[in-house]
């Protein structure tokens, strides 16, 4: 576990749909992903944490967060004591590409299975929550990771989603709506409406593997929006 180039936990190919599938019970975020992304390394990580703005996906992403302006925190690359290193609370990376950005939340520093609590490949943008009960926070060829403040105001005005472009923050970077993604192939595009970025089983409103033209309805009462390998979305409603 101590190697560059892992892959999440629970990512295979296949259908993805809660009650359908359950993986890795006992790890609160090991959860099946319909694109399996494999990290390999050879991109060199992000140097300045503070030059990402969003992760826009077309005209998405024009949302403010007044309360609190994301600020950088700390390296895409490393290994970090929670209540020590970083403090708990949500982060953000963006800017990533290829899947080749890993990162987990661990209850330990064993670097075993078993100490996994969550984890991800990420291509573009991942939002993850650290609790003050985990012990540690792992990222590999990462884009830098910011802090975010608690969404309390923002209006986003775009129409297009960036179908690869990651997690979305509900109501800051995306509107609420009815979105449509056409013409995916072979059940690449994957989507997820999450409660939070914790990345449990639990996390998970609702989740598809599409082939062809996928519609979903993003709720106000989401969190966020994660969708990897998609042909781009657009609002309809």
């Amino acid at each position: 576990m101590g190697m560059k180039g892992k892959i999440a936990l629970g990512a295979v190919v296949g259908v993805v749909v809660i009650g359908v599938v359950s993986a890795n019970a006992g790890n609160e975020g090991a959860k099946d992903r319909g694109k399996g992304a494999s990290a390999s390394a050879g991109r060199k990580p992000g140097s300045t944490a503070g030059g990402a703005s969003g992760h826009n996906g077309g005209n998405a992403g024009n949302g403010v967060e007044k309360d609190q302006a994301a600020r950088p925190a700390f390296s895409g690359d490393g290994s970090y004591q929670v209540g020590k290193d970083i403090k708990p609370g949500t982060y953000r990376t963006t800017g990533n590409t290829d899947g080749m950005c890993y990162w987990e939340r661990a209850k330990d520093a064993s670097g075993e299975i078993d100490s996994l609590l969550a984890n991800d490949n990420v291509t573009g943008t991942s939002y993850v929550t650290v609790k003050a009960t985990d012990k540690l926070f792992k990222s590999r060829d990462c884009e830098d990771w910011e802090a975010v403040g608690t969404k309390t105001a923002g209006s986003p005005s775009g129409s297009r989603v960036k179908g690869d472009g990651g997690m979305y923050r509900v109501g800051v970077d995306i509107a609420p709506g009815t979105y449509k993604s056409t013409g995916n192939k072979d059940d690449s595009c994957y989507w997820e409406r999450e409660k939070d970025a914790l990345h449990s089983i639990d996390s998970i409103a609702a989740n598809d593997n599409v082939t062809g033209t996928a519609v979903v309805t993003v709720s106000a009462k989401d969190a966020y929006f994660k969708t990897t390998g998609c042909q781009d979305w657009t609002r309809t409603s």
